[in-house]
């Protein structure tokens, strides 16, 4: 009878829905690692068609875009880096600031012998793309920014008043010690407060970012990411002054429950061609909280294969 019970048991455990991480890429996407500009880039790749960059923010790695890249990759040249310092990509010791990981993805292009390219954003990887956009241009087609604010641009002074963002200034010479171990917990927090409702940022999901944050040297980078801040709203103000607002077409986009209508208020301060998404029924995490109206509103402004 134990025999049976535990036979009956362990068939019932290999049963279950084995879920070890976020939604994968497609079998057709490949990985590579990419030398640029004195990091090495996580990158996949997969798809044909007119280029496509996807950046990740703090929280999450290039993992989180695997619906919408899945989606794009029909008519597109999927690109999707982990940025320097987070993920699989590679840890140097500075080049925290934007315009530096904006030549990353430069570089990357480069690598690719890709010249153009549509950018899709969010968190910081809003700000690498602005970076990008600012500085080259006409290298971007179109640009899709969700959820969070650029340094330096429109009421960012304001923005940085919030106490749900005091992780902006979380610093000192015991940050790094006081997360050790507790990677989770401290991460726990952010997908916890910033969503519309936690439980749509999966276990699955939150065991696999608190895993690769908690490789050696991962939490140091996330926070030289926002070490970096002051140095990103100099470098911002610079571009305005000399350049200008962005020309190309921005998809401003934010989640109901979080910046909301706020990303395009802020995005209209630096380009001019700002078109306004909300995203319903979600907060921050977009991918996590409503994927299926992400896919579909950045995939009508990106359009199909020209």
């Amino acid at each position: 009878m134990r025999h049976l019970f535990a036979t009956t048991f362990a068939l019932l455990v290999l049963a279950l829905p084995v879920h070890a991480q976020p939604p994968g890429f497609p079998a057709a996407f490949k990985t590579r690692e990419i030398a640029s500009n004195g990091a090495t880039l996580h990158v996949r790749v997969g798809g044909q068609g007119p280029a496509v960059v996807l950046l990740h923010g703090y929280g999450e790695t290039g993992d989180m875009w695997a619906p919408l890249a899945a989606d794009l990759a029909k008519d597109h040249t999927v690109i999707v880096p982990d940025l320097r310092g987070l993920g699989l990509s590679s840890r140097p010791a500075g080049g925290y600031d934007k315009k530096t990981q904006a030549g990353d993805i430069a570089g990357l292009l480069d690598s690719l012998k890709i010249g153009r390219a549509d950018l899709v954003a969010h968190d910081i990887g809003n700000m690498v793309a602005y970076a990008f956009a600012a500085q080259s241009p006409g290298r971007v087609t179109r640009l899709v920014l969700i959820d969070a604010p650029l340094p330096g641009v429109g009421p960012w002074e304001e923005i940085l008043k919030n106490p749900l963002l005091w992780h902006f200034r979380f610093g000192g010479p015991d940050m790094e010690r006081l997360v050790a171990g507790r990677e989770r917990i401290y991460l726990d927090r952010f997908w916890n407060e910033f969503s519309a409702d936690p439980a749509r940022f999966t276990e699955s999901s939150r065991a696999h970012y608190a895993k690769l944050y908690a490789q050696p040297g991962a939490m140091h980078a996330g926070f030289a990411q926002f070490a970096a801040f002051d140095q990103d709203a100099s470098d911002n103000k610079a571009f305005l002054a000399a350049s200008g607002k962005l020309a190309m077409p921005v998809l401003a986009v934010g989640g109901e429950k979080s910046f909301g209508p706020m990303m395009a208020t802020v995005m209209r301060f630096a380009a001019s061609d700002v078109t306004e998404g909300v995203i319903p029924d979600s907060g921050h995490w977009i991918m996590e909280e409503n994927p299926q109206a992400t896919v579909a509103m950045v995939r009508g402004f990106l359009g199909p294969k020209q």
